[in-house]
């Protein structure tokens, strides 16, 4: 290690972002679209979309600059704004969407060895499972040596993973139809996509998925170089994925018409770029998108560890998070997250978990972390706190941070009653870690607000396991 222990400059951290963001999602994009959407309802949830992000965005900027104390992004908002059982919350739902989406990840990447590999199949086959298990603990001891090793890796798999990207683009570029994107505008020929409102609702949470990642930046502000570089990391990073991701699915419905799309295997890029170049375009996605997930994994991993970790430093997980190897490396808060991921690979053989339920999942878990986030950065702005000098800016702040947060309780209603259930069943069991912390520091378990938030989860976990028992509620 070097005499400043993985201190990560701005390249570094706008790769983390962009690195988390393009993972498989962009990938599978024309499909999962065109399956919830017309042309019409794409471009309205893309515009809502990149408002919505882009205020998320510029308040993890402002709480980067205007919170330098606070160290670990989403959850030390949450904690800060609203008490240790949110925080505590925001991490354990953060952290649990984190390793969910890895889950998903691999499904997505043996999915896609099984183009040229048949026996891996939809990725969930025993094969795909025992080459998964082999590569989750290939990265895991990898991650072991240390972060900034890691990060360094991260950097040169994200410039791999961008350049069939721009390919991509460039070729459908000039292979866009107009009168192929502009056949159905409002979806009318596919009557089972429902209104014009509903489509634009079911693409929110695909959209959501795609741009988690956005917090990278801040989940490492303990280890930047500078402290400025967080804020600028992520409106980087954003930008440049917004730009890619547009690009991808709109270019993608004047190449093929919607019900077509709809109809695709994913990857669903690599089919697309097969129709007009022929069958070394379906090659170069699924190898641009096996680096890519690779890249992804090994980013992810490091944000899993790294949250547990900065929550644990605070006394709001236990103890036994906090120890770190001779590399400043969690180890703790590794192992306990690739055991996570371990366990779910083998619940995808006896389940039919597909990569689009894992994500949907993954997605309804990150909405709660980002919501305290943006509520924190509405009350600094209400309470006038640390704007003394600066009216102005309390007000442009006021007015972003407002935007943030309506987007945010507008994505869970997008999410729907059901995974709001199914996070409960998971956000319920963490009590038990918030109750070791509590005991280590001799402190009491809940505030009385706290027992009446937690009773609600309690309800709604118990909700949802009958729902699974019964039926009415499936993953």
């Amino acid at each position: 290690m070097s005499d400043s222990p993985g201190k990560l400059k701005l390249g570094a951290l706008v790769a983390l972002v962009v690195g988390s963001m393009i993972g498989g999602g962009i990938f599978s994009l024309p499909q999962n679209m065109a399956a919830s959407a017309g042309v019409g309802a794409v471009l309205i949830g893309w515009a809502i979309t990149a408002v919505g992000m882009l205020t998320l965005a510029f308040v993890f900027q402002t709480l980067a600059n205007r919170k330098p104390d606070l160290d670990g992004g989403v959850y030390a908002y949450a904690k800060a704004g609203f008490g240790d059982y949110m925080g505590f919350s925001s991490a354990w739902g953060y952290w649990i969407s984190a390793w969910l989406g890895n889950v998903g990840y691999f499904v997505l990447l043996f999915s896609t060895l099984g183009y040229f590999f048949p026996i891996f199949g939809e990725g969930n086959t025993p094969a795909a499972v025992i080459g998964a298990s082999i590569l989750l603990w290939s990265v895991h001891f990898l991650v072991l040596r240390g972060i900034k090793e890691a990060a360094f890796i991260n950097l040169v798999t994200t410039v791999a993973k961008v350049v069939p990207l721009a390919l991509f683009a460039l070729i459908c570029l000039f292979a866009f139809k107009l009168d192929i994107f502009t056949a159905d505008i409002w979806g009318e020929g596919s009557p089972d996509l429902g209104s014009v409102m509903d489509q634009v609702r079911n693409m929110m949470l695909v959209t959501v998925w795609v741009f988690i990642g956005i917090e990278g930046a801040s989940i490492f502000s303990s280890r930047a170089e500078k402290r400025a570089d967080v804020g600028k990391a992520t409106v980087i990073g954003f930008i440049t994925v917004l730009l890619f991701l547009v690009l991808v699915n709109v270019l993608s419905l004047g190449v093929m018409t919607q019900p077509e799309l709809a109809k695709l295997q994913n990857p669903s890029m690599a089919a697309v770029l097969e129709h007009v170049v022929g069958h070394w375009g379906a090659v170069l996605i699924s190898v641009g998108l096996i680096i890519s997930l690779l890249g992804a994994l090994l980013s992810w991993v490091l944000l899993c560890a790294e949250i547990m970790f900065a929550a644990a430093k605070d006394h709001t997980m236990p103890e036994f998070l906090r120890r770190e190897n001779a590399n400043h490396v969690p180890a703790n808060a590794l192992w306990l997250t690739n055991a996570m991921v371990q366990i779910f690979l083998v619940i995808t053989l006896f389940s039919n978990s597909t990569y689009l339920s894992l994500i949907y999942l993954a997605t309804s878990m990150i909405l709660v972390p980002y919501l305290w986030s943006a509520a924190y950065a509405v009350l600094l702005a209400m309470r006038s706190e640390t704007y003394e000098q600066a009216l102005a800016e309390r007000k442009k702040d006021l007015v972003i941070g407002g935007i943030a947060l309506l987007y945010a309780i507008w994505l869970l209603y997008a999410g729907g009653v059901k995974y709001l259930l199914l996070s409960a069943l998971l956000y319920a069991p963490g009590a038990i870690l918030f109750a070791k912390a509590k005991r280590e520091v001799g402190q009491p378990i809940f505030t009385n607000v706290e027992k009446l938030i937690f009773a609600a989860v309690v309800v709604g976990a118990l909700v949802a396991a009958y729902g699974l028992y019964d039926g009415f509620l499936t993953l």
